[in-house]
């Protein structure tokens, strides 16, 4: 039986200790040596394999936290390995992403592995199943990932009938004044919040959400959506406060009612290196406080994985049953 331990820092965090940062080193580099590129098929199967090798106790809260993602659905996981000693210079290009086997790939794509299965968007980064978010010098105002101004509450692609269920964000570096905050607000927090006029308005298709720059700007496929779907009590949430517009005056109302509740129930977590933040993107908006990069190497470096809890909904989206959509 493992001996890891863990210790719950509140409701939200979880801090494990060195033997269980060591277990998953192990476990990740055991991993990098998988030929072949993170988004092949061997070698998302092996991550998918080496999850069951890893620390009971990092499985359980993981497993725990799919099941039901809390009050607040975010769970951040401290104290992970991201392979700090051999990190490059942080990428700064629209396209960056991590192709070639690296510990923090490992990780993300193993944890991404217990709450469902890795995805991503050919669009978006050419598919990448690990995407860097980093600051892009010239792109400081875009709100998206290479930007540096405050990125607005979101819902991830949530212009796309097959959106993410989770978002996984691991730091691998911070920025240079440690004040870069992941910001979320959940819509168990938000709903009391709302008037039931508010809540019948936002559970109408009223609603049309553009896809964000990194899908380099195709409407394809927008269609009107409501932006609170399924249980009256527990509710999904489909929203980008920057690129969902409305069809009506109640629905604008509604939403600028929806926008002041998450600001007034945010939660921040300044993210640190090792840090793995699990984001469930059916209840949870995310996005992040604006700050200043240097563009010398050392800037904030985030990576990024999505995870869809059922792969077979998207089939006719994926050629060859693979983990990429093709749009």
């Amino acid at each position: 039986m493992s001996t890891a331990t863990l210790s719950r820092v509140d409701d939200h965090v979880l801090a494990f200790d060195d033997t269980v940062t060591k277990a998953v080193r192990e476990t990740s580099e055991q991993l990098t040596a998988v030929e072949g590129p993170v988004d092949g098929a061997a070698w998302t199967a092996a991550a998918g394999d080496a999850w069951h090798q890893l620390p009971a106790e990092l499985r359980q809260a993981v497993s725990r936290f799919r099941r039901h993602s809390g009050d607040q659905g975010v769970l951040l996981l401290r104290g992970l390995p991201v392979g700090e000693d051999l990190l490059p210079d942080t990428p700064a290009t629209l396209d960056s992403v991590q192709s070639e086997p690296s510990v923090s790939a490992a990780v993300l794509m193993m944890i991404a592995s217990g709450l469902g299965d890795p995805a991503a968007f050919r669009p978006e980064k050419n598919g990448a199943l690990v995407q860097n978010v980093v600051p892009v010098p010239g792109k400081e105002e875009v709100q998206g990932n290479p930007g540096s101004v405050e990125l607005t509450f979101h819902t991830e692609n949530a212009f796309h009938a097959h959106r993410p269920d989770f978002v996984l964000l691991m730091c691998l570096r911070s920025d240079h004044e440690g004040v870069a905050g992941l910001r979320t607000s959940c819509i168990r927090q938000i709903l009391p919040m709302l008037s039931w006029v508010d809540r019948e308005a936002l559970y109408r298709a009223d609603y049309v959400t553009a896809p964000p720059p990194s899908f380099g700007g195709r409407n394809n496929h927008v269609t009107e959506h409501a932006v609170l779907v399924g249980d009256l009590f527990d509710p999904d949430l489909r929203v980008d406060f920057a690129a969902t517009t409305t069809r009506s005056g109640q629905a604008e109302l509604a939403m600028a009612e929806l926008e002041s509740a998450c600001h007034a129930q945010a939660m921040e977590f300044r993210l640190r290196p090792g840090d793995l933040a699990l984001v469930d993107n059916r209840v949870t908006l995310h996005g992040r406080t604006a700050y200043r990069p240097r563009y010398d190497g050392r800037d904030r470096w985030l990576q990024r994985t999505f995870v869809l809890t059922d792969l077979r909904r998207s089939r006719r989206h994926r050629p060859n049953d693979g983990n990429v959509l093709v749009r």
